[in-house]
């Protein structure tokens, strides 16, 4: 409000002086001269009302997390080697798109709300001698908004990743987060225990589907993919 009476003051003052130019009042028209303009008003803010302002995710990372995120298509391609010459767990043929990595398509943001999610380990950190992959059930996992912007977290299972996801592009997000084990309270930090940090993609595969590409994990397999379809797992 009070920048509006500034606002209407200083034009007010500006239509005055132009008659004062037209009718040749030289002490006035010093006087307006003197007299500073007026700061402009603040620029318009372009985000949606409430919305957080989001830390870049290059100035969160660690050096460790920076590498594997960096190296993510040379864990697509051994991950996938290994899975299709070794034997494995589960229906590795069934899951399409999932197993694709060029299969990301526009609009990556997914909605709030519950998911169901299932991990797939693709490749062994033990080389020939472990299975190729692994395709899990289905557990409960959740998309929130909060303070800090959109967060992942999968709810149930004896593995529970859950980190923020940063806004990279249109086609995928970068999650940074930690990881819970077993009876372990939910994981709510990065970058305190070097051995439980995740650096992660998310990518919209499908209408209504998207998957968090986990790549070099701390342990068994070379690339972790976490599925997320909306919904809840049936009992």
């Amino acid at each position: 409000m009070r920048q509006f009476v500034r606002l209407v003051s200083s034009r007010l003052r500006a239509r005055a002086c132009a008659r004062l130019a037209v009718l040749g009042g030289a002490a006035t028209l010093a006087a307006c001269a003197a007299t500073p303009p007026p700061p402009p008003p603040p620029p318009a803010s372009t985000g949606a009302p409430g919305a957080a302002t989001l830390m870049d995710w290059r100035g969160v990372v660690t050096s460790g997390d920076r590498d594997r995120y960096r190296r993510v298509n040379a864990a697509w391609t051994l991950a996938l080697q290994q899975a299709r010459r070794q034997p494995g767990s589960g229906d590795l043929n069934g899951l399409g798109d999932l197993i694709q990595p060029k299969a990301a398509r526009p609009r990556v943001t997914p909605p709030p709300g519950d998911y169901r999610c299932r991990t797939v380990k693709l490749g062994s950190q033990g080389g020939e001698d472990g299975l190729g992959y692994v395709v899990y059930g289905w557990f409960a996992c959740r998309i929130e908004q909060t303070p800090r912007g959109l967060k992942f977290s999968k709810l149930t299972g004896s593995q529970r990743p859950s980190g923020l996801l940063f806004p990279e592009n249109d086609r995928h997000m970068v999650m940074l987060g930690s990881l819970a084990l077993a009876q372990e309270p939910a994981a709510n930090s990065y970058g305190r225990n070097p051995e439980r940090d995740l650096v992660g993609v998310l990518e919209r595969i499908g209408e209504t589907r998207w998957r968090l590409v986990l790549p070099w994990p701390q342990n068994e397999s070379n690339l972790d993919l976490i599925e997320l379809v909306p919904g809840r797992p049936s009992a």
